[in-house]
C-alpha cells in the first residue's frame, strides 16, 4: 500500500486569505497546507478519503489519472465540495465511481448536490454511486473497517485499511472504536492547534489520546495555523509522531 497526503489543512488551509501571521507568511513548503485529504494505491486499485475544495489542483500536482472509490469521512464543504471534479474520472474511466460513508454523509450530500443525485442523467454531471455503510466492508477485495469518531456532536468516519488508519475532524472516540485503532502501524489523526476547540482536537489532547494506543507511527493532520510552524512544533513531539505536510508519502 502507498499512501500520500494531498493536503494537511483545516478548513481555512494555510495560508489563510488576509492573514499576516508569521505561520501564513512563513516559505518554508512545509508551513502551506491544502485542505486535507489522503491518496492510497493499493492492490492496483486508487481510491481518496474526501474530496475537499482543491481536489482539481491536488489530482493535477500529483499526476493522477485514475480513481477507483472514494472514502467519506463526513460532508463539511472542506471535505467533499470538490465532488464536481470525478466527472474527469467518469470521463476517462467511462463509469461510475462507487463512493462511501455513513448514513448522515450520504444524506447530506443527497441533499446539498441534488443536481448529481437526483436521476436526472443531464451531459456532464458526475457519476457515482453513493452507498451507505455501517460495518466492515470488502470492496474490489480491499477489507475497510470504518471508525466511528464524533465531531462535536456530528458522527463521522475514519477508516482502518490493514496497518493503516486515518481520522479526522475527531474530538472524542468511544472505547469500542479505539480499540479499532489498536495495533496499527501507521495512524494519521487531526491536530487543529494549541488551544482547546469544541469539536477538534488539539495538540495536548491528541498526545494524550495516542500514549494510549499501541500504534507504530503517528502522523498529525487537519493543522490550522493556530498549531504554529511545522519545524518548531516537529520538536516538541515524542519519536513517535510527526506532523504530516502536503505530498508526503509512505509505503506500508
Amino acid at each position: 500500500m502507498k499512501v500520500k497526503f494531498l493536503g494537511t489543512g483545516t478548513s481555512q488551509g494555510i495560508p489563510v486569505i488576509g492573514c499576516k501571521c508569521d505561520i501564513c507568511l512563513s516559505k518554508h513548503i512545509k508551513d502551506k497546507r491544502l485542505r486535507s485529504s489522503v491518496y492510497i494505491e493499493k492492490d492496483n486499485y486508487n481510491f481518496i478519503i474526501d474530496t475537499g475544495p482543491d481536489l482539481r489542483q491536488q489530482v493535477l500536482k500529483n499526476n493522477i489519472n485514475k480513481l477507483d472509490f472514494v472514502l467519506y469521512t463526513h460532508a463539511h464543504r472542506d471535505h467533499v465540495s470538490g465532488i464536481d471534479e470525478l466527472r474527469s474520472f467518469n470521463f476517462i474511466q467511462k463509469k461510475a465511481i462507487s463512493a462511501f460513508g455513513n448514513y448522515q454523509l450520504v444524506n447530506q450530500l443527497k441533499k446539498d448536490y441534488s443536481y448529481i443525485f437526483s436521476g436526472l442523467k443531464y451531459p456532464g454531471l458526475p457519476n457515482i454511486n453513493l452507498k451507505v455503510i455501517k460495518n466492515q466492508f470488502e470492496f474490489n477485495g480491499i477489507k475497510i473497517n470504518p471508525i466511528e469518531v464524533y465531531h462535536h456532536k456530528l458522527k463521522i468516519l475514519g477508516y482502518r485499511i490493514d496497518d493503516f488508519t486515518y481520522i479526522t475532524d475527531a474530538k472524542t472516540i468511544k472505547k469500542n472504536e479505539l480499540k479499532k485503532i489498536d495495533n496499527t502501524k501507521i495512524l494519521v489523526i487531526n491536530c487543529l492547534q494549541i488551544d482547546e476547540h469544541i469539536s477538534h482536537l488539539n495538540l495536548e489532547e491528541a498526545l494524550k489520546l495516542i500514549k494510549n494506543l499501541s500504534v507504530e507511527k503517528v502522523y498529525l493532520t487537519h493543522i490550522s495555523h493556530n498549531l504554529g510552524k511545522h519545524n518548531n512544533i516537529s520538536e516538541l513531539l515524542p519519536k513517535n509522531v510527526n506532523l504530516a505536510f502536503d505530498n508526503l508519502s509512505f509505503s506500508l
